[in-house]
């Protein structure tokens, strides 16, 4: 994983551990890899992933079971809330972008439509 230098590593480890999640690699109920194994993998201090951890298992998304782990929890309900959180925040990252390049709003429905019928084969 390549850190950006702007960010908080713990929360760009926090945005790492939430699109496994919403991307299924880390399904609901999932125990997830120790502090230690996550600092290596990762190439960063265990505190810096333990304050990750900390935060998402302050936010429900992951459940710690005494003596066993950390486990994604199997709230359907928080876990669809999650992924739209991260859909709105690409959105908003990339309307931001469009905007910036000069892109106005019905422009923008324009230029995604003719994008998507291009170059996104949904079959």
């Amino acid at each position: 994983m390549e850190f950006k230098d702007n960010i908080p590593i713990y929360l760009q480890i926090e945005q790492y551990l939430y699109r496994q999640i919403v991307q299924g690699q880390l399904p609901a109920g999932t125990k997830i890899p120790s502090v230690r194994r996550l600092a290596v993998d990762l190439t960063v201090n265990v505190n810096t992933v333990q304050r990750a951890l900390q935060q998402m298992n302050a936010n429900g998304i992951l459940i710690t079971k005494r003596g066993e782990g950390n486990f994604v929890t199997e709230d359907e309900v928080l876990l669809a809330k999650t992924k739209q959180h991260l859909l709105d925040m690409e959105l908003q990252r990339f309307t931001e972008q469009m905007r910036q390049l000069g892109v106005k709003r019905n422009h923008l429905v324009e230029i995604l439509t003719h994008y998507l019928e291009e170059h996104i084969d949904d079959r």
